[in-house]
């Protein structure tokens, strides 16, 4: 189990860190900006996936530090916080009619995310629209952390 932890956490919060640091020349010389992935559960515990919301909860952490750290090189970095989106990965859970009730019963706007609608959001953060801002963790979640 500690073993399942600790590869969550490296693949999850260390693989953002190693990302961001990496790029970090790039788009200072581009004035670029960084993304991070967290997610619902960055903002709340998830008993069945402890390593997971740890993780997650680290990289909205990281996303604040790092656009303090980073604003000095003109590098805004924000954050996305996907809730529950159809994909392949959560397929599962949409097809369990009893979790998937449990869920859409909690979102305010009664139903799945599109994968659409997370990259609408991330590419407002890119856009020049979106140039005063850093350091947010923007929900994408139809509600859900409003329930």
């Amino acid at each position: 189990e500690i073993e399942v932890f600790e590869r969550v956490l490296d693949i999850n919060l260390n693989g953002t860190m190693r990302v961001c640091s990496s790029a970090r020349e790039l788009l200072r010389a581009s004035s670029g900006c960084i993304v991070n992935t967290a997610s619902m559960l960055s903002f709340f515990g998830g008993g069945l996936v402890p390593a997971y919301s740890a993780s997650k909860g680290g990289v909205a952490q990281l996303t604040r530090s790092l656009a303090i750290a980073y604003a000095a090189d003109a590098i805004r970095v924000n954050a996305i916080a996907p809730g529950w989106i159809a994909t392949p990965l959560t397929q599962a859970l949409q097809d369990d009619s009893s979790r998937s009730q449990g869920i859409l019963e909690r979102t305010p706007m009664k139903r799945w995310g599109l994968p659409e609608e997370v990259a609408n959001v991330t590419a407002f953060l890119c856009s020049p629209a979106a140039s005063f801002m850093t350091g947010a963790i923007v929900p994408i979640d139809g509600g859900y952390l409003c329930a």
